[in-house]
Order: C-alpha cells, then structure tokens, then sequence
C-alpha cells in the first residue's frame, strides 16, 4: 500500500543533501513557509481551505478569540459581550484599534461587514459559517449589536474562528477581488504582496492591538504555493524553506531521522469520509439503494488506513464530524467494521452480484484515495480515478454531479459538531442525503438553548445518518509540521499554523 516511488523519491532527497546546508532567511527575518494548495481567493469568505485559514488568523481579526489550548473565550476586537435575548448580543469594541491601512476601527466596521456576508445575495462561499447572523446595527462608535435569525447558541463559537471584521469603507469600493489581491485587516501580520497561485508576503504590523494573539516574533513570512511535496523537501533541503506542514507521514518519519530538522505531529479536527450520492442528485446513482452505500462502508478496512498511511495520533472515526465537538457523540454511530464478504452479499441484493463501475472523485492525499478505491475494487466496485484541483471538485460537488467523492472537513477549527454535521446535512448544496428526518433533528440541535436537548437531537442525526450510511466516514488527520533547527515551533490541536507563536530560536 505505501508507495514505493515516494519511498525511493525521499531517500534520493536524503542521499543528495548535503551536510553543510545553509539555512536561509533568519538572517534577514524572514520565514519561509510553503502552501500546497492554491486559494481560490484570498478573501477569507470566499475561500474553504485550511491554507484559507491560516492567512485569515494572521492577517485579520474577529470580535472574539478563543485559546486553541484552554478553550477559553476571551475579548479580542471586542472587549466584553452580552446576550440580550435568545437571538441578540450587544458587544463593547475596542478602541484605538487600526486597520492595516490606517483606518480606525469602529462599530461602523462591524455592521458593514455582518450585514454585507450575511447577506446570501453576496455571495460568500462559506455560507455555514455566517448565515445565521441575520444583521448588525450600531449602538455608538464602539457598541454594536449583531441579530440572530434565530437561536443559534454555537454564535460565540463561531465569532471566535470565521468570523472576520473588514475596512467597511475598503471592501465597500474593493470587493472581494479587490480584497483578495489587497487584503487589509486588523490582525497580526499585514500582507505587502499577493501574487495568485505563487506566494504571499506577509510583514508584521507594528500597530497591532493588545490581542490575545500575541504580537509577532518574525518580522517577515513568505509564503510560496508548492504543489508537488518532493519539491517543497528538496527546497527545505537546500535551505530555501524554513517550514513546512501537511508533511504525509512517510517523509516525515524520514526527516525525523535527520538532525537538520525537527518533525511535530499533532491531530486536527479533520475528518477524512466519502460522500455517496444517496439522494440521486447524479445520474444513474447506484448509492440510492442503502445496501450499496453499506457495502461502501463494509468494504474499507479503516484501521489498516491510519496505521499504514495517517499514522502519528490519527484515528478512526465512524462519527460524521469529530469527537472532540460538542454533540459528537461516538457511542451514537454505527460502526462498520472491515468485512469485505459483508460488503460483497449486500452488492449481490442489490443486484449487483456482477459488480459495478463508478466515477470516484478526490482532490487531496492522492495515495490515501488510491488505497480506498483498492478495497473498493476488492468487493466489485470497480472506480474511474478522477483527481481534480479542490475548487474545481467542490464546484461539482455543488452541482450534485459527484456520484462518490473522497472528501475531509477541518471545521474551520470550530469545536462544535454544527460545523460539520449541519453543514453537509441541512439540504443545502453540499447536502447527498436530503433526508428530511435528519434536517428536522439539526434544525432542533441548531437553534435550542437547552444543551441537553442539542446533545439529544444531534445523537439522533448521528444515528440516523450512520444508520442509513449516507457517508462514510473513515479516519480522523493529524499534521506533520517540519522545521529547520532555527525554527521553534509547537503546533495546537486545531490545525491553525499561528505565524505570531513561531520564533528563531
């Protein structure tokens, strides 16, 4: 199952490096840090990727900010908030903050930017994230009140992740486009350079707030998008890169080894599960029959994945969001162990006794997804291999034209289980179940104030969708973080790569 060519690849790598190698950039300040992936824009609501993420925690800021180690809430452009009822909180900013442009910040900043992603006609891609803000007003300069559309008591735990404030008078005139190629935000880092799909610049702000963040320790990070790993290992060789992440477990153990370099592995809330067409959105669907979508479940020898190919603190998870979320209750899912003869007698009922082919869809981890389309093959599901660039999947993912998928969902960090579960089961685009019982138990779990009554409704979605195997959902992630020795770093749970904790050492 591992692949010998990478094997070979690193090895060659490792052989050819020298012993003198001549680390880069902290001479002059500068962090050099490899993306693999190319953002669809670097505007942090029109973008769904972990890269997203991390530009968006250094360059702006939300009104709250909660530690990634003691979950604690604490003020960041707000400095104290309060609920005013169910579906209203009233939140004190903070002053004297000033945008990366010079602007100041103020309530008029909060409103413009709540009302404008909140407003679907607008566009933004992470519609989960903020469509259950129904609008801002201001109380003065530095009050503001954000309305809910209805209760929704996950609303702290979102401003603390995704929820960013922009320049109201900036993004008025730039746009999403404007501001995807000349970001401005309060936050830790400035951007002085995008160059799409090639690389960011990002400079610390000398005016940044008293934030919970931290100021920055480096002044200068630049970050280049390096598709091809081997590449970006034989760049941290020769010393033109200072730090990379996503490191798959193979390559990591190899310069674990090395004493160049040291190798951090930490989970993450990602979730690695397949996406079966059981609503029939694509043509001819096979997975409309629940034994077909059982067989799926049967057929993947979970375990076998995460020690062969994950390894470090990945696990397997039948849950369809991460057990750490709120309402993620494990005990509630069915676990399909590894029976491939299983999976075999349900594809025969099915009447599929001869086998069947389907297109199967992945846009990351290309040997994880070969490996499961090798168990799959095992059982008679035969697979066309369809490898595409995330944006261009995630697009046919919304038409509904993706009759299987390999997919993984981080949460944007948000530990609670509607970051997940009610993001790909409440009929909306992403939605291939379309199951109306369960849309009734988010709705319920969503909106009550009662955390009882969330646990009880989510438990039945968990079981509901594990039950009718709508997904299958397969292994949790962790992320091998490499650096040269001049670099300290210690990476947290929740897969945010914070530029303002690393350090030279």
């Amino acid at each position: 199952m591992k692949s010998t060519v990478l094997k070979s690849t690193i090895t060659g790598l490792i052989l050819a490096a020298t012993s003198g190698t001549a680390w880069a950039d902290k001479a002059d300040d500068t962090l050099n840090v490899a993306f693999t992936k190319e953002l669809e824009n670097v505007d942090s609501y029109f973008n769904s990727s972990r890269e997203g993420v991390v530009l968006q925690r250094a360059v702006w800021d939300g009104l709250i900010y909660r530690d990634p180690v003691s979950n604690e809430y604490m003020g960041n452009l707000a400095t104290e908030w309060e609920w005013i009822d169910d579906t209203t909180i009233e939140f004190k900013l903070r002053e004297g903050v000033k945008f990366h442009d010079g602007s100041d910040f103020s309530a008029d900043d909060v409103v413009f930017t709540v009302n404008y992603v909140a407003d679907e006609a607008n566009g933004v891609k992470t519609q989960r994230n903020v469509n259950w803000m129904k609008s801002a007003e201001k109380v003065d300069d530095f009050t503001v009140r954000i309305m809910l559309k209805e209760n929704f008591p996950a609303a702290i735990e979102f401003l603390s992740g995704p929820v960013s404030m922009y320049p109201s008078d900036y993004y008025e005139e730039a746009g999403p486009e404007g501001m995807g190629l000349k970001p401005v935000g309060t936050g830790p880092y400035k951007v002085t350079e995008v160059v799409p799909g090639q690389h960011f610049k990002l400079e610390a702000y000398d005016g940044y707030h008293d934030s919970p963040k931290g100021k920055p320790s480096i002044k200068n990070v630049d970050i280049r998008t390096i598709p091809d790993v081997n590449t970006q290992m034989a760049e941290l060789f020769s010393g033109s890169l200072d730090l990379i992440w996503q490191v798959p477990s193979d390559q990591a153990e190899k310069l674990a080894a090395r004493d160049e370099f040291q190798v951090s592995n930490e989970s993450t809330m990602r979730v690695g599960y397949l996406t079966l067409d059981a609503a029939g959105r694509s043509e001819d669907s096979p997975f409309t029959d629940v034994r077909v979508r059982k067989a799926v479940n049967y057929a993947i020898n979970r375990q076998e994945l995460v020690d062969a190919l994950l390894k470090g603190k990945s696990k397997v998870v039948y849950t369809p969001c991460f057990p750490s979320q709120f309402g993620c209750d494990e005990d509630a899912a069915v676990e399909y162990e590894y029976n491939p003869e299983k999976a075999k007698e349900l594809l025969a009922e099915a009447g599929y006794e001869d086998g069947l082919t389907i297109d199967f869809y992945a846009y990351r981890d290309r040997e994880y997804a070969e490996a499961i389309t090798s168990y799959l093959n095992a059982v008679g599901i035969d697979t066309n291999f369809k490898m595409l660039q995330y944006s261009a999947l995630r697009e046919q993912n919304m038409k509904g034209e993706t009759v299987v998928s390999f997919q993984t969902w981080g949460s944007y960090s948000i530990n609670d289980a509607s970051a997940m579960v009610s993001q790909f089961f409440k009929h909306g685009s992403l939605d291939y179940a379309m199951d109306d019982e369960t849309l009734e138990y988010l709705n319920i779990a969503d909106s009550s104030t009662d955390e009882a009554v969330r646990k009880e409704n989510y438990t039945k979605a968990i079981e509901r969708i594990t039950e009718e195997a709508y997904w299958a959902p397969m292994f949790s992630y962790n992320t091998n973080y490499v650096t040269t020795n001049e670099v300290e770093y210690t990476p947290t749970a929740d897969e945010v790569l914070r530029f303002t904790t690393v350090s030279w050492k």
